[in-house]
């Protein structure tokens, strides 16, 4: 699907899968949904590198999976005190990325008017961060998108507050094969479900399943061979 015929409402962007190394992330791909990811690339404002496999999914239709990780070799364009985004430079979240490996992190919604999410977040007292200018080089050419990463890296509510995106001419997903594992459903919860509920709400993306409980994602995925659940793990 093109620029020109993305939807022009908010939806699922991409779930984000944290691994310590992006080594570790590929064999966990392999092993867990039995498919090897296809190229990504790297992230000099950040110093991050990812891998990505498209999602098929009728209601998110540019849908795919993120395997991100520190890139050992890259310093990040962006300097301390400034952090990583997705709370990659959490010490709790790198622990839990070595001990217990890769796992479902967060995801990120794409919106139609960023600036305008981000004003309607913040009149209800939720500081999702500037909107920052990011890209990274590819066979195809520059891709460009803008995003929201808050100074200290923070993902909010555990992660189940998505990061926001808006795209530029292009996507990724254009020049990803065609997806053999379908998101069926993304569910979250937390012991704010309700202020959860009403944020997503605000911006378009009330038919995104909440509910109360010890912060946490869920995202339910199908594939030939059967059928899967990647869970997150947060503390309440």
């Amino acid at each position: 699907m093109s620029a020109s015929t993305t939807p022009r409402r908010a939806h699922i962007d991409h779930l984000v899968v944290g691994a310590a190394t992006l080594d570790e992330g590929v064999a966990w791909c392999e092993a867990t949904l039995g498919l090897s990811p296809g190229p990504g690339g790297q992230h000099p404002l950040f110093g991050t590198h990812n891998r990505l496999l498209r999602l098929a999914s009728t209601d998110h239709p540019q849908a795919y999976l993120e395997i991100i990780a520190v890139n050992p070799d890259a310093t990040p364009a962006r300097e301390a005190p400034l952090r990583r985004w997705f709370d990659l430079d959490e010490p709790a979240i790198r622990q839990r990325l070595q001990a217990k490996g890769p796992q479902l992190l967060h995801w990120v919604a794409s919106v139609p008017d960023i600036e305008a999410a981000c004003a309607t977040w913040r009149a209800m007292g939720i500081e999702r961060g500037p909107v920052i200018e990011a890209s990274r080089p590819t066979p195809e050419g520059l891709l460009r998108w803008r995003i929201t990463v808050r100074d200290d890296g923070q993902r909010l509510f555990g992660g189940c507050l998505p990061t926001l995106i808006e795209w530029g001419p292009a996507h990724p997903a254009d020049h990803m094969p065609a997806p053999a594992l379908s998101l069926h459903s993304l569910t979250l919860s937390h012991p704010q479900a309700d202020e959860l509920h009403k944020a997503l709400g605000a911006i378009g993306l009330a038919d995104i399943a909440v509910r109360p409980g010890p912060a946490g994602l869920r995202a339910d995925l199908s594939h030939p061979a059967g059928t899967l659940a990647l869970h997150s793990e947060e503390n309440p």
